[in-house]
């Protein structure tokens, strides 16, 4: 049995790009006979840049639903919040102090923000490694990243190799697990998709607020008249993420014919977006309204998760001389 292990930060409501690129490809493995699916929350990560309580409990209720409402299954599964498993955090001072220090200033998570060191707390200086923490604690066989990511991954592999040579074979090393079939989901300006860009489609808004949302996409001035360029354009390109093949056929057939304004095409993503998830929408606003339902998910996925963690920490612990 593989063993396949997720975390997404609790940073904002997941959007559009993480959907599609992250969260349904991460419940299709969940779902392949033999796999075990862990999926946390990562909110003691998104504390490095979210200071506002409220703000933070909110985002995780929103990611917890949003697993929920596409389909992670609890029963099969493990779902919970990082900061319900202490245990994680233990693990984390062992492993810094195994830690190099050029290790962490090479970290991409790091030395993006380095030229501005006033504004770097330690906690996302030592990122890399309460990750690490995430993963090795549960021995996953198995991380889905982005491209992006691997480095972090790497970290971790080294890290446990090192814990392994130092104290003998306590962890399994993990493997990364790369879906080179995810595509880069364009943003409302055409840039990737991301909440740092501030360009991203929230599914989850209400009708008239998600309007708002897609009309907002950056087209070009070409006349209503003219045919278009369908392969540069950002409404085209974030349609054809999601939609099926013979729609899209038909809605550069719409394009290239002429009399088909950017707005039209907008309104055909609008109106995808809700026919698209329209059950997914439901089952989160659901959640969203019966968060008590949601702490009982999350606490019986804690309890699952941390007889895994201390089972896994009272190994460390007898090996480092405690």
């Amino acid at each position: 049995m593989a063993r396949i292990l997720t975390g997404i930060q609790s940073s904002g409501t997941p959007h559009l790009g993480n959907i599609l690129g992250a969260i349904k490809p991460a419940i299709a493995l969940s779902r392949v006979e033999g796999n075990e699916s862990l999926l946390f929350i990562a909110d003691m990560h998104a504390l490095t840049t979210v200071k506002n309580p409220e703000i933070l409990r909110k985002n995780t209720y929103s990611v917890a639903a949003t697993w929920l409402a596409f389909g992670f299954d609890t029963d099969k599964n493990v779902l919970y919040r990082q900061s319900d498993v202490p245990c994680v955090t233990e693990l984390s001072w062992y492993l810094n102090c195994l830690t190099p220090f050029p290790m962490l200033a090479n970290a991409h998570s790091f030395k993006d923000k380095s030229e501005k060191l006033a504004d770097v707390n330690a906690g996302l200086f030592t990122y890399p490694v309460l990750m690490t923490a995430d993963i090795i604690l549960y021995d996953a066989d198995y991380i889905p990243v982005g491209k992006d990511q691997i480095q972090h991954l790497e970290m971790a592999r080294d890290l446990a190799e090192k814990f392994n040579f130092t104290y003998g074979n306590t962890f399994v090393i993990p493997q990364p697990k790369i879906n080179d079939n995810v595509k880069t989901i364009s943003g409302t300006d055409g840039l990737k998709m991301s909440k740092s860009y501030n360009n991203t489609i929230d599914i989850f808004l209400n009708d008239k607020d998600l309007k708002k949302n897609v009309m907002n996409i950056v087209t070009d001035s070409t006349p209503l008249e003219e045919p278009k360029n369908w392969s540069n354009c950002n409404v085209f390109n974030i349609y054809s993420a999601f939609a099926s093949a013979e729609n899209i056929a038909q809605l550069k057939q719409k394009y290239e014919a002429g009399n088909f304004g950017y707005g039209h095409a907008k309104n055909e993503l609008l109106s995808l977006l809700i026919d698209s998830f329209k059950v997914e929408r439901e089952k989160y606003n659901y959640y969203i309204q019966n968060t008590s339902e949601l702490d009982k998910i999350l606490k019986i996925g804690a309890d699952k998760a941390t007889q895994m963690a201390q089972n896994k920490l009272k190994i460390v612990r007898s090996k480092i001389g405690f």
